[in-house]
């Protein structure tokens, strides 16, 4: 139903004769009132008070006010009183006029109706008698003849008329408008040669995009006078109607091209009061005579070619001017204003303005748009708190007095000076300053900036920069991404909490001063020589791939970073003589990555870093993995938890040794290590052996001690991955390895891997893909949920035999396994029930 449905309510309130009327399309409700009857006997409803009802349905619009209607015959007659019906919405509906002339008899107190798109509006008018209150009429979307408006006068408290889209009279008629009481008139996108307008207290007029050629107005008290894209209007025309409004507010003429400059002087001399004149697209004006506005608040001038640097000179004389806007004045090469009072301007598409400068103190709002040609700028406003001057490529000279301003946004200007740094520095005018955007601004080299105020710094794109001192203890975000050529950074102090200057390729030197840093990233900067770190708060440092960095600048970080947690140093060469000591004021440290570095000795890493969690060494050389002993044979790390060896030289015996004895890892990593042959913590001659077990091969597969809680392990190991280690051909867990944490192994890439027999209770991944030479696997693992085989040349047999003792295998990938195929993946099924996927390169059909 829609929000205008009149013809409805017309039925559903009991109005007599109405047929039913729909404005829908003619829907006969037939015997509505039984059924509500009906319904009424078999179904309880809430009893509200008339006096309730009222005030509820008085915040509902027409469409719900008939929805209310259908509920039951108190709502009905709730839903009809005249109160609720004071906007009759007769919009684009076929309405007879008997049906109109009943509502009008029903709801005499409607204050407004809405005739717009309904024929016969000329009939309907005479018929509206008995709405003694109408106070707004919609008329339009038809022709109304000369004599239309003559009934209107019967309305006495008529107070708003609008006519929108209609053809007056036959287009070339007068066609006059009298009325004592009408206070707003709109005459909008209507054909009419002629219109004389006699309201005395009309106020608001609108002939907004009419064709009239001629109007004449007898409305003493008008204030608002809008005739814009009236182009049949002739300058005669407009002066006429205009200076006989002696009272006139707000003028808006934009688009009436026959405006000339004489006109505006008359209608300057006569509207004294006129606060409000849009005069864009009058191409014949120059605003000289605007000086004779002393009231004049707001001015929009758009596409007036005859305005120029002179015009500026006429507007200054408005004092009182608010709102300035100014656009596509080809002429016009500068802007130079001092204004008390002015608090926006807009200046758009003038390609020829070159110099803008405005000592205004109430100025709150600027925008420049399309006006490549300025090269300097000149502000002063103690109200200002965001300058935009975005793609202003021309800019060269900024000057700024702006007490309040806390955001400029500079991007683009690709002119710009290194000298933009003392205007927008302490002392440059702009004490609160607090969001700096200098984004793709290509032509600054160095910059130096001191302020106690500076939030935030952007710099993304200035790809000139070589040089860059911050000085800005307020300071806690920048962002320096793409400028790729800044060797010199200097942060001193700041209140950054972070940063990464690793995104600086070419960075050489580096000083940093924040007293509340915690994260300092430089990965991958490969040329940084020297570096000054002072931040006492730092807790993670990330000094990767930093191959120029000396062992000096590392022992002073350490020594004024006492705080650090984590130590990322991998690929950087050796630290110097004093090698790893620096690691002695690091009494904090918990993370540790040397990883293809050329350190020689850990003792200093075991003497000193007695809470070490993570240690990396991943590729180092050999003689750093014949320092690990300290690890197995003297307890040392206590702490640690994950071990890294991945890609490195580690003897089979160290590795061995390390699994055996350092029982408080949880995580190892032997990633393509190339002297492992074997994971064996069976045979006698492995430590492991040696060690007392829980478990045999037959209380791991039974279900009755699955449950069952197990006494405390041995090992804390819960992953193992020797991804890819060219030369191992064994793996070999029994359960007197007494590694019952085991939750994850991965052994995928060992081309050479044959033989995998393992037996942990709590093994839950185990992943053996592309492991080609792989022929025997037996598995006692009853809580593996996950078996990866991809690419693997095992055969059936020996995959269906290792499942049917993994009672709560979930996931199997056989895929590319050429030994594999649709029928074994059918008695794989078979022999563990479990079984939720398998992944196979068969047709899924198949499977």
């Amino acid at each position: 139903m829609e929000t205008t449905v009149v013809g409805d309510c017309l039925f559903l309130i009991g109005m007599g004769d109405c047929n039913s009327f729909d404005c829908s399309g003619g829907r006969d409700y037939g015997d509505v009132s039984e059924s509500y009857e009906s319904e009424e006997e078999s179904a309880t409803f809430m009893d509200l008070t008339d006096e309730l009802l009222h005030v509820v349905f008085s915040f509902l619009d027409n469409s719900d006010l008939c929805r209310a209607a259908m509920v039951c015959r108190q709502w009905r007659a709730a839903s009809a009183h005249e109160d609720l019906w004071r906007c009759l919405n007769f919009e684009n509906r076929d309405v007879s006029v008997e049906q109109f002339e009943d509502m009008c008899r029903r709801f005499p107190k409607a204050i407004e109706v809405n005739m717009y798109g309904v024929p016969a509006t000329p009939l309907l008018i005479k018929a509206a008698s008995s709405l003694r209150n109408l106070k707004t009429l919609t008329l339009g979307g038809e022709k109304l003849g000369e004599t239309f408006f003559h009934p209107l006068a019967k309305f006495k408290l008529l107070k708003s008329l609008i006519v929108n889209d209609a053809t007056l009279g036959n287009g070339r008629q007068e066609i006059l408008i009298n009325h004592d009481s009408l206070r707003i008139l709109e005459v909008t996108k209507c054909r009419v040669t002629r219109i004389g307008i006699r309201c005395p207290q009309l106020h608001t007029l609108s002939l907004k995009q009419s064709d009239v050629a001629w109007a004449v107005l007898n409305c003493p008290l008008l204030r608002l006078l809008d005739i814009s894209s009236c182009n049949m209007l002739s300058n005669t025309s407009i002066r006429s109607a205009v200076t006989s409004c002696l009272l006139l507010e707000s003028l808006d003429m934009s688009n009436c091209s026959n405006v000339v400059e004489e006109t505006l002087r008359e209608i300057a001399i006569t509207c004294r009061n006129l606060c409000v004149l849009d005069a864009s697209y009058c191409p014949d004006i120059s605003l000289s005579s605007v000086r004779q506005l002393p009231k004049l608040t707001v001015l929009k001038v758009h596409g007036c070619e005859r305005i120029t640097s002179a015009s500026m000179a006429a507007i200054s004389h408005s004092s009182m001017l608010e709102v300035l806007e100014l656009g596509n004045c080809s002429f016009l090469t500068s802007v130079s204003l001092d204004l008390p009072r002015l608090r926006s301007i807009r200046l758009a598409d003038c390609r020829k303005l070159s110099d803008l400068n405005l000592q205004c103190t109430m100025l709150s709002s600027i925008m420049v748009s399309h006006s490549q040609s300025i090269r300097r700028i000149n502000i002063a406003s103690n109200s200002l708190e965001k300058l935009a001057l975005q793609g202003q490529e021309n800019l060269t000279t900024l000057a700024l007095r702006c007490q309040c301003l806390q955001l400029v946004d500079l991007t683009g200007c690709v002119s710009l000076a290194n000298s933009i740094c003392e205007v927008l520095s302490d002392g440059g005018g702009c004490p609160m300053l607090k969001s700096l955007i200098l984004d793709n601004c290509e032509t600054l080299t160095a910059l130096q900036f001191r302020s106690t105020s500076l939030v935030s710094l952007s710099l993304i794109g200035c790809r000139s920069v070589t040089a860059l001192e911050l000085n800005c203890p307020s300071l806690q975000q920048v962002n320096l991404d793409g400028c790729d050529n800044l060797q010199r950074a200097s942060f001193c102090p700041v209140g950054l909490r972070s940063i990464n200057v690793g995104i600086l390729p070419k960075l050489n030197v580096l000083t940093i001063e924040a007293p509340l840093m915690v994260m300092l990233e430089m990965k991958g900067c490969g040329v940084l020589a020297e570096a000054s770190i002072n931040c006492p708060l730092l807790t993670c440092l990330d000094a990767s791939f930093c191959s120029q960095l000396k062992g000096d600048c590392l022992s002073s970080t350490a020594a004024s970073c006492p705080l650090i947690e984590s130590l990322l140093l991998g690929s950087c060469p050796s630290a110097g003589p004093s090698g790893l000591y620096f690691l002695r004021s690091l009494l904090h440290l918990t993370m540790l990555d040397l990883s293809y570095s050329f350190f020689m000795n850990l003792q200093p890493v075991f003497e000193s870093c007695l809470l070490l969690k993570v240690l990396k060494l991943q590729a180092c050389k050999n003689p750093l993995y014949s320092s690990l002993e300290p690890l197995y044979k003297e307890d040392a790390l206590p702490a640690l938890r994950e071990l890294d060896l991945s890609y490195g030289t580690p003897f089979q015996s160290t590795i061995e040794d390390l699994l055996a004895c350092c029982t408080h890892l949880t995580h190892v990593s032997l990633n393509g290590c190339l002297n492992m042959h074997d994971i064996n913590w069976g045979s006698s001659g492995s430590q492991l052996s040696t060690l007392p077990g829980v478990y045999d091969s037959s209380a791991l597969s039974s279900q009755e001690n699955m449950h069952h809680p197990l006494d405390q392990p041995n090992h804390l190991l819960q992953t193992l991955n020797c991804v890819g280690c060219p030369n191992l051909s064994k793996v070999f867990i029994p359960p007197a390895a007494s590694f019952f944490h085991l939750s994850s192994l991965n052994l995928s890439l060992s081309a050479k891997l044959k033989d995998v027999d393992i037996a942990c209770f709590n093994l839950c991944f185990l992943n053996l893909s592309n492991c080609r030479s792989l022929e025997i696997l037996k598995l006692q693992c009853p809580r593996l949920t996950s078996l990866l085989l991809q690419s693997c040349n095992i055969g059936e047999t020996a995959v269906e035999a290792a499942i049917k003792h993994c009672s709560k295998l979930e996931t199997l990938d056989v895929r590319y396994c050429p030994k594999i195929c649709s029928v074994s993946v059918r008695r794989l099924r078979t022999a563990c029930p479990s079984l939720k996927r398998i992944f196979s390169s068969m047709p899924r059909f198949l499977c």
